[in-house]
């Protein structure tokens, strides 16, 4: 094998770890990240670059994990008999929802094989999540768009559908794409395949009890009355292009990352991270890179906002996590350092469409000293 005194990854020769810090502006504490190519790793990083500790589980992450205020971890990861739908749900797919103390052990599970991105565990032990049910041919014959004759493997189409279940697994809630959202405003962007509609990877609970979803494929955020199911709210690909991680803010604003790929009339590629007025639907603050080309990710993607206004960012594909002022400032930047391909994790169907060492986080998170108290115990 040939060797070569130039490193050959872009990504390392551009520095991991932590590229840079202000010590005055940062927010205090510490980011949680879940290796998406590691057999089961979390860890926790400090804002000066060091992990502080690491959890190994037994399930490769389906996307990313939480601290909950009890301060377990809630971590999704892929479920071991979860069906062979088509390629890429590999790469998405989770099913085994956890809780877990700080030295790893099993405090609560519930699984669904069915289930996939985004798994929101919430104070109270309950779970809000996403799942796939498969179309009858009338149905998908009614979902627009879409590259031509991509269904499954199997022949069918699949929608997203949200649960909500209890602590003890009891079916609290559930909504269907196919059942309450009218296809025809919601059409699948063509570069799309028609294997999944309409891609949702957040679920997040508004504070008036209705509930927040990101959908992917069709470019939209949407607010689903809980006692209906009806959409009551839309904000569609006039703002958004491929978005990720919606979540509400104390002010009631919606925070989101919008990815940027295929962005209605522009043909610059860049991500951004927006807060959107509810009642209006404007943008009333945006995160943009001084130099846009340079921060995007195609897929996946986080923010938080922080306690001090601060907004954390996953620029995801890249394992890269920075920290931003109100004003838009740099003031932390942190790159994953830890690189690693599917090869034996159990996604057979994908090793070849990811064959390169990866470094990719789906979503981080920030948590205070005050967040983790059996840290500083330790």
């Amino acid at each position: 094998m040939q060797t070569s005194a130039v490193e050959q990854s872009t990504l390392i020769r551009r520095v991991v770890g932590l590229r840079g810090i202000d010590t005055t502006l940062v927010s205090p504490g510490y980011t949680l990240i879940a290796h998406l190519t590691s057999p089961g790793v979390v860890r926790l990083i400090s804002t000066d670059g060091t992990e502080v500790h690491r959890w190994i589980l037994p399930f490769r992450p389906d996307r990313h994990a939480r601290i909950l205020p009890n301060g377990n971890l809630a971590y999704n990861g892929v479920h071991p008999d979860s069906p062979c739908l088509f390629p890429l749900w590999q790469k998405y797919r989770g099913g085994v929802m956890m809780q877990v103390d700080a030295a790893g052990n099993v405090v609560s599970e519930y699984r669904d094989p069915m289930a996939h991105h985004d798994q929101h565990h919430l104070d109270n032990g309950e779970i809000l999540y996403t799942t796939l049910e498969a179309l009858t041919p009338e149905q998908a014959a009614t979902i627009p768009g879409g590259i031509p004759d991509s269904e499954a493997p199997d022949g069918k189409a699949y929608a997203d559908c949200i649960k909500h279940v209890s602590s003890t697994g009891s079916l609290l809630w559930s909504w269907r794409a196919i059942e309450h959202l009218d296809p025809q405003p919601f059409p699948l962007y063509p570069h799309y395949a028609r294997e999944n509609w309409s891609l949702i990877n957040s679920v997040f609970p508004l504070k008036d009890g209705n509930i927040l979803a990101s959908l992917r494929s069709v470019s939209a955020v949407i607010i689903t009355e809980r006692r209906t199911g009806k959409v009551t709210w839309h904000l569609d690909d006039s703002v958004l292009a491929q978005q990720h991680c919606a979540s509400e803010l104390p002010n009631g604003n919606i925070l989101i990352f919008d990815n940027g790929t295929f962005r209605k009339g522009e043909s610059a590629t860049y991500s951004r991270v927006i807060e959107v007025s509810r009642a209006s639907r404007c943008v009333v603050w945006q995160y943009r890179d001084p130099h846009p080309m340079t921060f995007f990710t195609p897929f996946m993607g986080g923010a938080q906002r922080l306690e001090n206004g601060n907004t954390l960012i996953t620029e995801a594909a890249f394992g890269r996590v920075f920290e931003v002022t109100r004003e838009g400032s740099l003031c932390w930047e942190w790159v994953n350092e830890e690189f690693a391909d599917y090869e034996g994790l159990g996604a057979e169907e994908i090793e070849a469409l990811f064959d390169y060492p990866d470094n990719a986080l789906f979503r981080a998170y920030k948590y205070t000293p005050e967040e983790i108290p059996w840290l500083t115990e330790k």
